[in-house]
C-alpha cells in the first residue's frame, strides 16, 4: 500500500519503537530542519529528538545517571507545536513507545487530537534482539546476551528489563495509538532491510517533499558493539554495581565516557566477532514477529511495506557459537575506552559548557563530557 500525503496543518507522530530506524530519521531531519521550513515543514526542537520532554509525557525515568524530566519540558514543546499554525509538523521519539493508553490519548490530544497522523516503524524482532540487549548494556544493565534471551522469550518472560515488550509487542503498540488517533489515522512502516533509504523516502512522499530531499546524518549513525566490547562494557558495569558508585558517576565515565569514546573512535576490523542470536531464539523471534504481524493485519491500519517480512528467519543469520570463554578485548578497544573514561572526568583539562535541555542523545554526551573536564581527581568515586 502507498503511503497517504498528509494534508497541511498535521502532525506526523512518529513513536518508534527503538531499534527501528529511529535515529536515521531522527537525523535526518535535524539536518534538513532549517531546508524543512522553507517547505512548510517544522521539525521542534533543536536536536535530533526532544527526548526529555517525551520522557516527561510517558511518566519514564531518565537514563541511569541524569537528572529527572519535569513535565513543563512537554509543556513547552507542546506551546511550540500549537504556534506552528498549518505548517506540518514531525515529532519523532522511540520513547513515545512506552505509553500506555491513556499517556498515549493525551499525547494525541494535546497534539491537535484529529490533527495528528501517528507512524509507526517496524523491523522482526529477529533484528532488533541483538541491538536492544546492547542498549541495556550501555544503561548499566550487566546480564549476558543468551541469560537474556532466556528470559524475554521464556512464556512468561522472566527478565529484568519488562519494558522490552512495553515497546516491542508490536501489535499491541499498534492497536494503542490506533485507538488514540483512529486507525484511518495510522500508517505502519516495515522497514526494507534491503533499502537503508526506504524510511526517508516514505516521510517524503508522506510530507510532500521531493524525493531525495531527507539525507542521512552519517556521523548520527550507532554502530553496534562487537562481542568483545560488549563484554567489555558488561564487565564494567558489573563492578560499577559491585562497587555501589553512583548514579551520576555511570553517565559521566561509562555512558558519555568510555562506551560513547570507543564507538566513535575506532572501527573494528572485519573478522572481530560480531554478537549472534543462537538458533533457537532466531526461531521463537521469528514465530512471535509472524503473530503480531497477522494481529497488525486485523487491526485495518494503513501498512506500508512487506508485512509479512516481520515474521521470516534473516537469511543473512550466522549461527551463534556456543558459550564458550570470554572474547579477548583487542587492545585498542580498551585504550579508547580507557580514554574515554579519563576525558570525560577531565585529563583533557577543558572548560565546562551548560547543558541545553533540548539536546539529543549525542550532543548531551558532548557536552556533558566537557562539563566533566577539570573535575576528575576531585569526583571519581571511590
Amino acid at each position: 500500500m502507498a503511503a497517504v500525503l498528509l494534508g497541511a496543518g498535521t502532525r506526523l507522530l512518529h513513536v518508534g519503537p527503538h531499534k527501528t530506524g529511529s535515529t536515521a530519521v531522527q537525523g535526518a531531519f535535524h539536518l534538513a530542519r532549517e531546508r524543512l521550513a522553507a517547505e512548510g515543514v517544522f521539525y521542534p526542537g533543536q536536536g535530533r529528538q526532544p527526548l526529555w520532554p517525551v520522557l516527561a509525557v510517558t511518566s519514564q525515568p531518565a537514563l541511569l545517571g541524569e537528572p529527572s524530566p519535569k513535565i513543563g519540558y512537554w509543556d513547552r514543546l507542546v506551546a511550540g507545536i500549537r504556534a506552528a499554525g498549518d505548517q506540518r509538523v514531525v515529532l519523532s521519539s522511540e520513547f513515545f513507545a512506552e505509553a500506555d493508553d491513556a499517556t498515549a490519548r493525551r499525547v494525541v490530544g494535546d497534539l491537535g487530537g484529529d490533527r495528528v497522523h501517528v507512524v509507526v516503524t517496524l523491523r522482526s524482532l529477529t533484528r532488533i534482539l541483538p541491538s536492544q540487549w546492547q542498549q541495556y548494556l550501555q544503561n548499566g544493565f550487566s546480564f549476558r546476551y543468551h541469560e537474556w534471551l532466556e528470559g524475554i522469550l521464556s512464556e512468561p518472560p522472566r527478565t529484568p528489563t519488562p519494558g522490552f515488550w512495553r515497546r516491542h509487542r508490536h501489535d499491541a503498540l499498534v492497536a494503542r495509538w490506533a485507538a488514540a488517533a483512529g486507525p484511518d489515522r495510522l500508517t505502519v512502516i516495515v522497514v526494507d532491510e534491503s533499502d537503508r533509504l526506504m524510511l526517508l523516502r516514505v516521510f517524503e512522499s508522506m510530507l510532500g517533499l521531493p524525493g531525495g530531499f531527507l539525507v542521512p546524518e552519517e556521523r548520527a549513525a550507532n554502530r553496534s558493539l562487537t562481542t568483545a566490547e560488549a563484554e567489555l562494557v558488561r564487565l564494567l558495569n558489573e563492578e560499577f554495581s559491585r562497587r555501589e558508585w553512583p548514579d551520576r558517576s555511570y553517565a559521566r565515565f561509562m555512558r558519555y565516557g568510555a562506551v560513547e569514546h570507543m564507538k566513535n573512535a575506532r572501527q573494528p576490523s572485519p573478522g572481530e566477532p560480531r554478537i549472534t542470536t543462537p538458533s533457537w531464539a532466531l526461531d521463537r523471534a521469528a514465530a512471535i514477529s509472524a503473530e503480531m504481524a497477522r494481529n497488525i493485519e486485523a487491526l485495518g491500519v494503513r501498512v506500508v511495506g512487506d508485512l509479512s517480512a516481520l515474521g521470516r528467519r534473516p537469511a543473512d543469520a550466522r549461527p551463534a557459537a556456543d558459550a564458550g570463554p570470554a572474547p579477548l578485548v583487542p587492545v585498542e578497544a580498551a585504550v579508547q575506552a580507557a580514554l574515554g573514561g579519563f576525558l570525560a572526568g577531565g585529563a583533557g583539562g577543558q572548560a565546562a559548557e551548560e547543558i541545553v535541555r533540548d539536546l539529543d542523545a549525542r550532543s548531551l554526551a558532548r557536552v556533558l563530557a566537557k562539563r566533566c573536564r577539570q573535575r576528575m581527581l576531585r569526583s571519581l568515586p571511590r
